[in-house]
């Protein structure tokens, strides 16, 4: 009897395992982006996420939410920088995601400023 409970525990942690790297390690897309970037702050409770979200449409009708590793240091800091700029997100989506990396499957992997299609002086 023993023996059936250590299989079926092993089973049980082995499909934890290969779900934690599938969703560690597989991507569903990659891309990019633009618009101007209307939030980007730290929440959470337990575990503090960085969240942001960028408007696409010049009424504010297309809002594009996404997440930040907290390991990228570089995109944090340049998502501080340009808020209220209009920047250009590359970024990859993911199957999944965990409670400790974000609320989105929409990780930024890098960012630049780019050039407003609606005001120029931006």
């Amino acid at each position: 009897m023993k023996k059936v409970l250590y299989y079926i525990l092993g089973g049980i942690f082995l499909l934890f395992l290969l779900y934690f790297a599938f969703a560690y390690f597989a991507t569903y897309s990659e891309g990019t982006r633009t618009g101007e970037l209307i939030k980007f702050s730290k929440k959470g409770v337990v575990f503090k996420t960085w969240e942001g979200e960028i408007s696409q449409g010049i009424s504010g009708a297309q809002i594009f939410s996404f997440s930040v590793l907290k390991e990228d240091k570089d995109v944090v800091k340049a998502l501080q920088k340009n808020e209220g700029n209009y920047v250009k997100l590359y970024y990859v989506e993911r199957y999944a995601t965990f409670v400790f990396w974000g609320d989105t499957k929409y990780f930024v992997t890098r960012v630049e400023e780019a050039q407003s299609p609606h005001f120029r002086d931006r």
